[in-house]
């Protein structure tokens, strides 16, 4: 998906608007994710049956993902992200709504697929504002969508320390993103993916590299995962913190992954994609392994830092080198991706688990230190092919 013939007010008013749709999306992951207990609570549901319910979130997401692919290449990423992301609000009333574990299942297999297809669309949208910009700028979008989890969830807490149920935290804040979207949708750049007739891009055959970008994204997101579900255990567990500083493992790579994205775009300029992916993975296996291998809290949380700020740039940096492989089919690439690194971030933490049981935490946590230095090792992919360069 490529833009040509911009002037440049609006190509910063494109801009501005998709990165409010990356604010958009991350605000809806993040006041879901703060009411989960609340949800969890309501329908006195146990912690398998909450899995079960999250899985129909995650499958409705890949579903959505490999759909909008096809409908991203054909209408433009800017004509599927703005009704996606007005579904996107709207459905996450669903599951403060559902009375029942298997009506909940299906809320959140819908909502899912709404979020999975905007997903997509907004990183098309994004890769097509990136190569008019002609300069890197696609981790400032990411970068927003994380500060958007930040406020997401800090409103989904505010509003249950004020004793607002799940449907009234979701209510407002569909409201209040209803006119976010609105205003972004006054300034998204023309879609690019059909011709001034109307006629879908044309598409070529296979999509030789795609995959294997998935594979990276893939190991970039099963850190992600291990990341969320086992930072906090590490120090709690293994290391015997306690639950306050425990909580400061996942904050750190959090904060730090949120830093890198705000720097990304301007290191990527200063010395190239691939070899800022490389530097990342050494960064982030470097960290990681070092923490495990000196095995104390305050090490713990600082190489826990120093992982989030290495895997802050690689995803997004995928993302744009899938999305400009093959630009009549930006959509199709991300979805593949994209999927692919969801997969990671689903199963990832459960094989850590497993492994964590057959021979401890810490030794099971060297796995995506090690997914991290294979993406160092491999950066080269993300080589853009010679029909793309010119």
């Amino acid at each position: 998906m490529t833009v040509s013939g911009v002037e440049r007010p609006a190509l910063r008013r494109g801009r501005v608007a998709t990165a409010l749709l990356f604010l958009t999306y991350g605000v809806i992951l993040g006041v879901w994710t703060a009411r989960i207990p609340a949800i969890k609570q309501s329908l006195e549901l146990s912690d398998g049956q909450l899995s079960i319910a999250l899985l129909g979130f995650a499958a409705g997401a890949i579903t959505g993902m490999q759909a909008a692919g096809r409908l991203v290449d054909r209408l433009g990423g800017a004509r599927v992200m703005i009704p996606m992301a007005v579904a996107d609000g709207l459905l996450l009333l669903g599951p403060a709504l559902a009375p029942t574990l298997a009506t909940l299942v299906l809320a959140l297999f819908v909502f899912g697929a709404a979020h999975g297809t905007l997903n997509i669309a907004m990183n098309a949208s994004a890769v097509a504002v990136e190569q008019a910009w002609a300069r890197p700028i696609m981790t400032s979008f990411h970068a927003v969508y994380s500060i958007g989890g930040f406020l997401g969830a800090s409103i989904g807490g505010a509003f249950a320390q004020a004793g607002v149920g799940p449907a009234g935290t979701f209510a407002a804040v569909a409201a209040a993103l209803l006119v976010t979207v609105g205003l972004a949708a006054r300034w998204v750049l023309a879609p690019a993916g059909v011709d001034a007739a109307g006629r879908p891009a044309k598409r070529a055959g296979a999509m030789p590299g795609i995959v294997f970008l998935g594979v990276l994204a893939f190991c970039c997101l099963v850190g992600e995962g291990a990341a969320a579900d086992w930072a906090s255990v590490y120090l709690r567990d293994t290391l015997a913190s306690s639950a306050g500083f425990a909580a400061a493992g996942y904050a750190a790579f959090s904060i730090m992954m949120m830093v890198g994205r705000l720097a990304g775009d301007r290191l990527a300029a200063a010395v190239g994609v691939i070899p800022l992916v490389r530097a990342c993975g050494v960064l982030a296996a470097a960290g990681l392994g070092t923490a495990l291998l000196i095995g104390q809290p305050v090490a713990a949380v600082i190489g826990w830092g120093c992982f989030g700020a290495g895997l802050s740039c690689i995803a997004p940096l995928i993302f744009s080198a899938a999305g400009s492989h093959d630009p009549a089919r930006a959509g199709q690439a991300i979805a593949r991706v994209a999927s692919l690194g969801w997969i990671g971030f689903l199963v990832g933490p459960i094989v850590i688990g497993a492994a964590a049981e057959l021979v401890g935490l810490a030794p099971a946590l060297a796995l995506p230190a090690l997914l991290a230095l294979f993406v160092a090792l491999t950066a080269g992919a993300l080589r853009p092919r010679p029909a793309a360069r010119a």
